[in-house]
């Protein structure tokens, strides 16, 4: 079985304008056309048997129509985390009503939301979360939205931790795009981090990628790709290559998400 746990697609009135949109930040050709069918083609192209969708909320008024699309969305093929904007004045209260309508956890991306990840305004995001035990992922590193600031670097997730120890925290793009020699020294075998693959087969080091696994364990990495950025296909590959036993890539693949997620799948 193979969980991405990190794919993005957007509701089909929307698609096309913000894949054009990303798609020019980025400088990278998109491999789905940004609906939900079409993430839904690639996922079955490769093999993949069910994919997380990770939305964003960029403005503090998109949530709450966002995050009722992520539950509407979350079936068959996919399941959704959902999201606030840390300047929103209600994202406590969405945070509950996320936890309520069943979605596995809280995507957040620093840089396009324009807030670091250790501003004070982003603190009781953490302490709910924390809570109501919802795992937050966050974009980690560079990005090409923000490449001369970036607002979540590997030793703010080390921070993070030592204040709100018992949040489940996923470090997405293993930790930091470009920041993988700071994600071994400062959080690789730090306690309730998961890192996830998301968009790094072809950037990362793989001998660091090795030497990240082992230290972190490979009960704390999840298999994602970042689709429409990066194909499945291309992190699977990358994770076959890994020196670990079948049984530890297995949970890599699948079986942690099944676990940090409470799947019943």
């Amino acid at each position: 079985m193979y969980i991405d746990s990190h794919i993005h697609a957007f509701a089909d009135s929307i698609a096309e304008r913000a894949v054009n949109r990303l798609k020019e930040v980025a400088k990278i050709e998109p491999c789905t056309d940004g609906t939900i069918k079409g993430a839904e083609r690639v996922l079955e192209k490769c093999g993949i048997d069910y994919g997380v969708l990770l939305p964003v909320a960029t403005k503090p008024s998109q949530q709450t129509t966002i995050n009722n699309w992520a539950k509407d969305e979350y079936k068959g093929r996919f399941i959704s985390f959902g999201t606030v904007h840390p300047l929103a004045e209600d994202k406590v209260e969405e945070l509950d009503r996320i936890k309520s309508l069943g979605l596995k956890g809280v995507k957040l991306h620093n840089d396009y939301q324009g807030v670091f990840i250790f501003d004070e305004v982003c603190k009781p995001i953490y302490k709910r979360c924390e809570e109501l035990g919802l795992p937050v992922v966050f974009h980690m590193g560079r990005d090409p939205i923000s490449p001369e600031v970036h607002r979540a670097m590997p030793y703010d997730l080390l921070e993070l931790h030592e204040n709100f120890p018992k949040l489940k925290i996923i470090g997405a793009h293993m930790g930091g795009v470009y920041a993988w020699e700071s994600v071994y020294h400062y959080i690789a075998g730090v306690p309730n981090i998961w890192l996830d693959t998301a968009f790094v087969a072809s950037y990362i080091d793989e001998k660091l990628f090795g030497e990240i696994v082992k230290k972190h364990g490979a009960d704390r990495i999840l298999f994602g790709s970042d689709l429409p950025w990066s194909n499945p296909d291309n992190e699977k590959a990358l994770v076959s290559r890994l020196s670990v036993t079948d049984s530890e890539k297995d949970k890599i693949y699948w079986k942690n998400a099944v676990e940090l997620l409470e799947l019943d799948i």
